[in-house]
């Protein structure tokens, strides 16, 4: 029962390596009693992601002090908030945002998204039902394998045919939007300054935000804000919108492995001072894995083969009596370059916090490639044994 290995309301704050007992030792705050807990570990992986979430990003604007409705982050929502027949507006155009409107317009007065300039939004279905057909046909398990191989291949295929096309995907994005939309709003409110995957895509699920939109009950405003007013929000242009409560989502802040402080042998390993090794492990930190997923394909592809990976290690390790294994980069290929440089991708998240991310290497296992195709031969298909990686037996 895997619920007997997951310990819940433990925020980990710190991770140390100590090689006199070849073992990780953790603390973890408790964080309902304020208790510090103390854990050790022979390995420990980590899959935090790269966002903070116990805070967002929130920019703050003009004279929002003086506005007489309610100002609420997505990440602090008040429980069992009221918002029945009320106006709202939501300054974002990004997930949050294209979630939360659809969401939320039946029950409002009416809904504004305010965005700055537009993302590219796409329709896609909720429910697949070729999946479905498919397992009553030959069982969940093969339709599950080729549904899954389907949906990457698809992913894969229109990403590479939007960096390989751009000018004809973005028109025919922009097609697909138009029909959408059926005319119920300008498209300069869906028409991007940037090509697609610049930065990610926004998936309506079956089209709820364009449902909304045409009949009526939310609309899109690109302007910037020059200050907030008693009644609502005075733009840029010198329009007004009125509201009785504004959402903030203006996004998320990067933060590496949601916060912890990384020592080993009680000295500090910054993160982004270090290389990742196939993109899951850390240079010159033992028995160390740290999850980091695709921009430009789902997050979980590289999570199943990294943790693969992790498990192949691990298995190596115990069958061969190994007790610790730590990437060494002995071949001097570290460079002045960011884990994503040279990845075409430039949300405004991203920009704030690039510098937090690890460097990567000129070659080799240092290099990321962002490509689940060559991700997954060297996690796993490559001998797990190389010149990088350095194994070590329990000291006598």
């Amino acid at each position: 029962d895997i619920r007997k290995k997951v310990r819940l309301g433990l925020k980990m704050t710190q991770v140390n390596w100590s090689s006199t007992d070849q073992l990780w030792h953790l603390k973890a705050l408790h964080e309902q009693s304020g208790e510090i807990k103390k854990i050790t570990s022979n390995f420990v992986l980590t899959c935090t992601g790269y966002y903070n979430y116990d805070q967002g990003y929130r920019p703050r604007f003009k004279g929002e002090e003086v506005f007489k409705g309610d100002i609420i982050h997505p990440q602090h929502w008040p429980k069992d908030y009221e918002y029945s027949g009320k106006r709202i507006v939501v300054i974002g155009s990004g997930a949050t945002a294209i979630t939360i409107v659809p969401s939320m317009a039946d029950k409002a007065q009416h809904i504004t998204m305010l965005q700055r300039s537009p993302g590219y939004i796409i329709s896609m279905p909720d429910v697949d039902y070729v999946a479905q057909f498919m397992a009553k046909l030959m069982g969940e398990t093969w339709a599950y394998r080729i549904t899954r191989r389907r949906n990457i291949w698809i992913q894969q295929t229109i990403y590479k045919a939007c960096m390989r096309w751009p000018d004809f995907m973005r028109r025919l994005l922009l097609l697909h939007v138009k029909n959408q939309i059926g005319g119920k709003a300008d498209m300069k409110h869906f028409t991007p300054r940037y090509n697609p995957w610049e930065e990610r895509l926004c998936v309506a699920p079956d089209g709820d935000f364009f449902e909304k939109i045409r009949e009526g009950k939310a609309s899109i405003v690109t302007d910037h804000i020059d200050h907030f007013t008693e009644t609502g929000i005075r733009l840029a242009s010198g329009k007004d919108i009125a509201a009785d409560v504004i959402i903030t989502a203006t996004g998320l802040n990067m933060q590496m492995m949601g916060g912890i402080e990384l020592t080993v042998d009680n000295k500090p390993s910054p993160l982004n001072e270090k290389m990742c090794y196939k993109s899951v492990m850390v240079e010159d930190v033992p028995n160390f894995a740290w999850i980091f997923g695709y921009v430009n394909a789902p997050w979980t592809l590289k999570c199943d083969i990294a943790s693969k990976y992790v498990s192949r290690l691990i298995k190596h390790m115990d069958a061969n009596e190994f007790v610790s294994v730590t990437p060494i980069d002995n071949a001097n290929n570290k460079v002045n370059s960011g884990l994503l440089d040279g990845v075409n991708f430039n949300p405004s998240y991203f920009q704030r916090g690039q510098h937090m991310l690890p460097k990567q290497g000129n070659s080799g296992p240092w290099k990321l490639e962002q490509n689940y195709e060559k991700d997954k031969e060297v996690l796993l298909d490559h001998p797990l044994e190389d010149e990088y990686l350095t194994f070590s037996k329990q000291k006598k």
